[in-house]
């Protein structure tokens, strides 16, 4: 039987509660989501990891915009960095001058992610909104 989680209230009690854990998972993902591509490690990782998070009292689709955007910084970090490779066969620029030019963006989907995890209601206010 699963156990469910008390869910906090208190803004600020729950970023204390929130931020720690999903930094905590997002560390732990985020070497695998650089050496495998993203299905894989969706397939291999997602059927152990989503009943624990859903049993933690985290909104399933904020844990799938995490798990998404996660799998958009693979594929523009090495080594796998598919999408880097295709930018830089096709428009037959050097690789190391496509890596450069990916950081910003590299920049702006880390931030991305603080923002996630530090207000979860960024990723589930139009969902909300449907109900």
């Amino acid at each position: 039987a699963a156990v469910r989680l008390p869910t906090v209230r208190s803004p600020l009690l729950r970023l204390t509660v929130t931020v720690p854990v999903a930094v905590t998972l997002c560390r732990s993902v985020a070497p695998a989501v650089f050496r495998v591509n993203r299905p894989t490690l969706a397939l291999l990782t997602l059927p152990v990891v989503f009943p624990a998070v859903v049993a933690m009292g985290f909104d399933p689709i904020w844990f799938g915009v995490i798990v998404i955007v996660m799998g958009e910084i693979g594929l523009v970090t090495p080594p796998v960095g598919l999408t880097v490779f295709v930018v830089s066969s096709v428009a037959k620029v050097p690789l190391d001058k496509v890596f450069r030019g990916a950081m910003p963006f590299l920049l702006a989907e880390a931030v991305m992610i603080a923002l996630l995890l530090a207000f979860p209601e960024i990723a589930t206010f139009l969902p909300k909104l449907m109900k």
